[in-house]
């Protein structure tokens, strides 16, 4: 009997491992984005953002015979999307044109700009 549970726990851990990867995603409107997915995904299906941002993560500095250069190892744009009151500002991260991350930087306020809310 105690077999049969160990049988089924790890079965149930299996199959929530594989159904995770779009509880993460964004919800716009009836779209959903994620991570893999391009920024021309994005806008389409989410619109313009609130806000952007750009930033260079790992920058590398070189020094020549005569002048100094600058040189970003990972360039990141990062997407802000309000969402309005009872919801909260979402941060789409991009590398690449490609999006990485989503996360949540507070509450929102306002009328929402996000597509569907």
């Amino acid at each position: 009997m105690k077999t049969n549970r160990t049988i089924i726990f790890f079965a149930a851990i299996l199959f929530l491992s594989f159904s995770i990867g779009n509880a993460w995603a964004f919800r716009c409107g009836s779209g959903v984005v994620g991570s893999g997915d391009s920024k021309t995904q994005v806008l389409m299906t989410c619109g313009k953002p609130t806000t952007k941002e750009k930033s260079c993560e790992n920058r590398q500095y070189t020094t020549t015979t005569n002048k100094n250069s600058r040189k970003c190892g990972k360039k990141l744009e990062i997407w802000h999307y309000n969402c309005g009151e009872g919801d909260f500002i979402y941060a789409l991260t991009f590398e690449n044109n490609i999006l990485t991350d989503e996360t949540t930087e507070g509450r929102g306020k306002g009328k929402s700009k996000c597509l569907g809310k």
